[in-house]
Order: structure tokens, then C-alpha cells, then sequence
């Protein structure tokens, strides 16, 4: 069997690998929108995954419902929405909750009773010491709105909604808690996906009803 020389081998590699580096170099002097395009896609990229920008961010309270205090004293939390170039982030920190138990979050017109129009937005479960978090995507700010232009069920026009709410995600929690003085039964509302939730617990009832939090994010 014929051996190469080791030594030749490698030079010949090496050779290689330069006339190819050289034909690259070559081909974008050619092109130079080829390499601007690359950078361009690396940039698109970053900026799909960083589109928040922290500097504008809103931080505000959410308080404990009526009622609540006297069942759960120290209920309390905390919103911080952080402005985008396409949508927001905006995190929900709790405390002083029932432990290990799931609420349900929604965007409200107003924050107490009737609530008005509401939109379902994402779930919350506390751990052992009552204290849960969650991160959601989307608009929250002065844009926020819900409109029905017709169809089977209702139809009203375009109506902002710039309160936030959090209600028990199982009735029998807050009436085993006693948050519900008087009730020979557990109260049932619509607010978790099978519209069989407890009672609201945290609201944004801090602002004035027609100037919710997210009014004041741009």
C-alpha cells in the first residue's frame, strides 16, 4: 500500500482550507449586500428576543378584595409591566395568600363588582407559604381593549380595560378560610376556564375605576 508523507498531508490540508477561506472572502467583496444581509438577520434576531426595554417599566400594587383582610390579613402583590416594541411583559408577584393553590388573573374594565368586560389571562398557583409568580405576554397598557362587532352572543363596541383582578381558582378554598362570613355555601363566579371559580381575592381597586394602572403605561 502506497503511504503519503505525513508532512505533505498536512500542508496539502492547509492549502486547502486557505483557498477556500480566500473564495468566501472573495464572493462577499463581490456581494457586499450578502454580508450586510447576514448581519441584518443576526440583528432581527436579537431584537425578536430582546424587544422589552426595562427603563420604562411600570411597577404597581394589587390590594386585597372586600372581605379579604379578614380571612387572609397580610394578602398583598405586586404588577410590574415592562413596555415592548411589539407587546409587554408583565409579571404578577403574590403574598400573604392561601398556600399551595391556584388563582386565576384576569384584565378587568373595573375592579370590584360588575367587573365589567373581562378577559381571562393566566393562572397563578402559590407554593407553601403563600407567595406565587407569573410572567405573561401581551398589551398591556393605554391600547388595552376588547370589542365584539357582532356575532351569536353579545355585540358592544370597543372598551378599554385597564384593571387587573385575581380570584380563587376553587370555591371551597376561601369558605373553608372563613372569607365568606354568613354563606351556607361556597359562592361560585365565572372567572377560571370552566367559569366554576371562587371569589376575587387581589384588584387594582387602588386606582379610580375609569384610570386603571394600565392607563398610565405607554
Amino acid at each position: 500500500m502506497l503511504k503519503l508523507p505525513t508532512r505533505w498531508f498536512k500542508g496539502f490540508a492547509l492549502a486547502a482550507i486557505v483557498v477556500m477561506a480566500l473564495a468566501a472572502l472573495s464572493a462577499c467583496a463581490g456581494d457586499p449586500s450578502a454580508l450586510a444581509s447576514s448581519v441584518n438577520s443576526t440583528n432581527t434576531s436579537k431584537a425578536a428576543t430582546s424587544n422589552v426595554n426595562p427603563n420604562s417599566a411600570f411597577t404597581f400594587s394589587l390590594v386585597p378584595s372586600p372581605g379579604i383582610t379578614s380571612c387572609l390579613p397580610n394578602a398583598k402583590g405586586s404588577v410590574t409591566i415592562t413596555p415592548g416594541s411589539l407587546n409587554d411583559v408583565m409579571k404578577v408577584n403574590v403574598t400573604g395568600l392561601a398556600p399551595s393553590t391556584g388563582y386565576d388573573l384576569f384584565v378587568l374594565e373595573i375592579p370590584n363588582k360588575p367587573f365589567g368586560i373581562a378577559w381571562y389571562q393566566s393562572d397563578l398557583h402559590t407554593d407553601s407559604t403563600g407567595a406565587g409568580s407569573v410572567s405573561v405576554r401581551g398589551i398591556f397598557n393605554k391600547e388595552t381593549f376588547s370589542v365584539s362587532t357582532g356575532g351569536p352572543t353579545v355585540t358592544f363596541a370597543a372598551t378599554h380595560q385597564f384593571h387587573l383582578g385575581l380570584w380563587f381558582n376553587t370555591p371551597k378554598v376561601p369558605f373553608n378560610l372563613g372569607c365568606e362570613p354568613g354563606q351556607p355555601s361556597p359562592i361560585i363566579t365565572p372567572f377560571n376556564g370552566v367559569q366554576k371559580a371562587g371569589i376575587q381575592v387581589l384588584n387594582t381597586s387602588n386606582f379610580p375605576d375609569n384610570a386603571g394602572p394600565l392607563s398610565q403605561v405607554s
